[in-house]
Order: C-alpha cells, then sequence, then structure tokens
C-alpha cells in the first residue's frame, strides 16, 4: 500500500514522503520508515505537543493504515488564531477593515 507521510518542521520548511509499505502496518511504523526521528519528539503521550492525524482527523500511533493514506505530524500553534485576529483589528481600527470598510463615494451605509 502506498503512504503519504508530512510533516511541516517550520515555516516554509514542509518534508514529504511517498512510502510504500506491507498491509496492516501502523502510524507508528510509517514514521520509522520515513527516517525523521520524530517518533522521539512524539513520545507516548505528544510530548512537545506534535499531533497525528489522517487526512486531517486524529490518530494515534497505533491507528492502522490503510492505501493512499496521508498520515500529518501537526505542530502546536504558537499563538492563538483568536487573540490574533483581535489584536490585527486593534491595529487596523474599525474604519479600515470589515466588510463595508471600501464604499463607493456618496454611497448609502451598508451599500
Amino acid at each position: 500500500m502506498q503512504i503519504t507521510v508530512v510533516f511541516a518542521a517550520g515555516p516554509q520548511d514542509v518534508r514529504e514522503r511517498v512510502l510504500d509499505l506491507p498491509d496492516g502496518n501502523c502510524v507508528a511504523q510509517a514514521l520509522d520508515a520515513t527516517g525523521w526521528a520524530v517518533q522521539q519528539r512524539l513520545g507516548a503521550a505528544g510530548a512537545e505537543g506534535l499531533a497525528l492525524g489522517i487526512w486531517g482527523r486524529k490518530a494515534t500511533l497505533d491507528t492502522v493504515l490503510r492505501d493512499r493514506d496521508r498520515v500529518e505530524l501537526y505542530r502546536p500553534l504558537q499563538v492563538d488564531p483568536k487573540r490574533a485576529r483581535r489584536e490585527r483589528f486593534q491595529r487596523q481600527g474599525a474604519k479600515k477593515s470589515g466588510l463595508f470598510s471600501a464604499r463607493r463615494p456618496g454611497a448609502k451605509p451598508g451599500y
């Protein structure tokens, strides 16, 4: 079976490896086959915050893989997205952003 393993080690640094594995292998065996040594970073319960997924759905190291699965390793978020949006809005101000910020001159409010 053919498995794709993807890991974003950092911004602009995405690693992808396509593997041919025998049927019945699990995620841990696929990670070992990549040779990236991420298994130590994962530990038993994701010690450094790395998480696993198959096609965007959570998985564990003992999840059995199927043909054409895509195993993804996720890094923890650096900034809470809600907080980043709130701070960006405060910097821009209410008049410069939003749905109706760019109106035609003389147009009614909301159009």
